[in-house]
């Protein structure tokens, strides 16, 4: 991972969740709070930023970006309002040039690099997931043609912060299949605990033994795959005894086609993805 250059003035435009996380992370990592800025349109949200991390607030997005000026602009609105705040910050951007990231799904680089008013805009789109609001993350990064190597670097050591894992594609439109993977990821695995913890329920197990199970299984199960060297498969394999409990599962999982289940899942998230981004590039 890159190393954290301290020095750089961030700019958050939205000061939501995500942004929050990132924040946290870079401030746990010794960045200074300084350095940071954001831009946010809600009073209570820019108090508590202010409280929690002592950052430098304002509701004026493009005045935080003049601050200092920013060399990294991080945007963090809804997918739906991107266009506006866009418009409203692209004098800021084509003066000071800055790196500009973003957490938005479906908005492609090319339409915010043109909203941003062209020429050249340097623009990172990344997808994280919500357990960066916990520090185990998961992000997905695609970097247009304008964007050097040192800012490359410069944006995986900030999205670093808040993922255990930061992985570069080389196609943009496979950022919809890592927003199908990870980025909507954690709902799945949600849905299994849940779904697993209640058929426990039915079978006799109090309702927080069953839930508290379900959920330490998930995250052992995720600690080896990522400690470890052994493919999911043969983990699968490893857990899997001839005859025996684990096997009565898996096969049971298999004759109601689990593989295709997820299969579909990851498709139709994927499909959505791509709507979106047809849709807000209009």
């Amino acid at each position: 991972m890159p190393k954290l250059d301290t020095e750089k003035r961030i700019c958050f435009v939205g000061g939501g969740n995500m942004a929050s996380a990132i924040i946290g992370g870079l401030v746990a990592q010794g960045y200074p709070a300084s350095n940071i800025i954001v831009s946010e349109p809600y009073a209570a949200a820019r108090e508590a930023l202010t409280s929690k991390f002592n950052v430098h607030t304002t509701e004026d997005n493009a005045a935080a970006m003049a601050a200092g000026p920013a060399d990294v602009v991080i945007i963090a609105v809804k997918p739906q309002v991107m266009k506006d705040v866009a418009a409203g910050i692209a004098a800021a951007v084509q003066q000071h040039k800055p790196l500009v990231i973003t957490i938005a799904a479906g908005i492609r680089g090319s339409d915010l690099a043109n909203w941003l008013g062209g020429n050249g805009v340097a623009v990172v789109r990344v997808m994280p997931n919500t357990p960066a609001l916990v520090g185990e993350g998961a992000t997905g990064m695609f970097a247009a043609a304008s964007v050097t190597d040192a800012q490359k670097d410069l944006a995986a050591s900030i999205l670093g912060a808040v993922s255990k894992a930061t992985s570069w594609v080389e196609k943009e439109e496979l950022i919809d299949v890592v927003t199908a993977l990870s980025g909507s990821g954690p709902a799945y695995f949600f849905l299994l605990v849940e779904s697993i913890a209640a058929a426990a329920v039915e079978l006799g197990l109090p309702a927080d033994v069953a839930r508290n199970l379900a959920a330490q299984t998930c995250l052992g199960a995720g600690r080896m795959m990522i400690d470890g060297t052994d493919e999911p498969a043969e983990l699968r394999r490893k857990v899997t005894s001839p005859n025996g409990t684990t096997e009565a599962a898996i096969k049971s999982f298999e004759a109601d086609g689990f593989r295709e289940i997820a299969k579909k899942a990851i498709v139709a998230a994927t499909k959505r993805g791509e709507e979106l981004g047809n849709a807000l590039s209009k």
